[in-house]
């Protein structure tokens, strides 16, 4: 196994599931990165165009962590929007109803 392209290839996977905003596959190559890593690291020493590689990997893993932060941030406000105007929801919703039935509650 080519170490330093298995690293990039991870990186460049990871970078476009980054910017495609694709949760299942940054899951998906974060345990893949978890399971091969080690293996990698067993085969004996790393040499510089891998620890490069391996930086690389790094910094697109970080920036995946930061997207990944700022989209549960964006989930929670959004739930945090929607838990506050849920009686108006309801509201409108049960207002929506009587005119589509009729029927007063």
């Amino acid at each position: 196994m080519d170490r330093q392209r298995t690293l990039l290839q991870m990186a460049q996977k990871m970078s476009a599931a980054i910017a495609s905003q694709d949760w299942k596959m940054l899951a998906a190559i974060n345990t893949l990165m978890a399971t091969t890593l080690p293996q990698m690291a067993a085969q004996g020493p790393w040499s510089s165009a891998e620890w490069a590689a391996l930086a690389a990997l790094r910094q697109v893993h970080e920036q995946a962590v930061e997207a990944c932060n700022a989209a549960t941030g964006d989930l929670d406000r959004r739930l945090q929007e929607m838990q506050t105007n849920k009686e108006g929801w309801l509201a409108y919703a049960l207002d929506s109803e009587q005119l589509e039935t009729g029927i007063q509650a």
